[in-house]
């Protein structure tokens, strides 16, 4: 199995990270919260012969969602989100892009939960269910046992705003809480191995043993 290559993008009015994910040699790929200009994305991954077969989403706010309409609609890619997060994904009020002058709303392909594996560009991603910066926000977790990942065996986390490099995400907009937070990131987060490579929605990425140790919000 051959390893998985990441992207950053970091993009939209707030500098969010947007990942893509494929593996060396092949062709799919997957992309991670289209925060704008989902023809960018697209234009980007196409020349470097790139086709992204689907869009994970960690929760519905603005920031993670601008570029979603677009690069679906180059791409035909699906677009998979949490079942909880109805409330942001079809209000602009709520998910805070009516605030920017640019409603946006958006529909899953495929609705997930807490617990579901799924296959996307020969990558299989378990669904971690996170509720706290958003009631629906989720995490996706890459774990290959030493047979690939990020070429050095170590498992993935794409947190989206779950948790950042020695912080976490904010819990004082719509559907957030910071007890639910701080227990996702406690019960969810910190019992996945130390060496697990985390991805944030902001900022650099950071481990799962540095944010034990050092992560004095939780």
């Amino acid at each position: 199995m051959t390893r998985i290559i990441v992207s950053r993008f970091i993009l939209g009015p707030i500098g969010t990270n947007v990942y893509s994910l494929h593996r060396d040699g092949c062709r799919d790929a997957v992309v991670i919260d289209p925060a704008a200009d989902g023809e960018r994305i697209f234009e980007v991954l196409t020349s470097r012969g790139l086709r992204v077969s689907a869009i994970l989403l960690t929760h519905a706010h603005f920031d993670h969602i601008g570029g979603v309409a677009k690069l679906k609609s180059l791409s035909g890619a699906k677009v998979y989100l949490s079942e909880l997060e109805t409330t942001l994904s079809k209000d602009p009020q709520a998910n805070l892009s009516a605030d920017y002058h640019t409603p946006v709303t958006v529909s899953p392909d495929v609705s997930v939960r807490d617990g579901d594996v799924f296959t996307e560009a020969d990558i299989t991603f378990r669904v971690i269910s996170t509720p706290g910066h958003t009631e629906g926000s989720c995490c996706y977790y890459i774990d290959e046992n030493g047979s690939g990942g990020t070429g050095d065996g170590k498992p993935m986390l794409f947190c989206g705003d779950t948790l950042f490099l020695e912080s976490c995400g904010r819990t004082d907009m719509p559907t957030g809480s910071q007890s639910a937070l701080v227990h996702s990131i406690r019960e969810k987060l910190f019992v996945l191995p130390d060496e697990t490579r985390v991805y944030p929605g902001h900022m650099d990425d950071t481990t799962i043993g540095h944010e034990k140790k050092y992560n004095y919000f939780v």
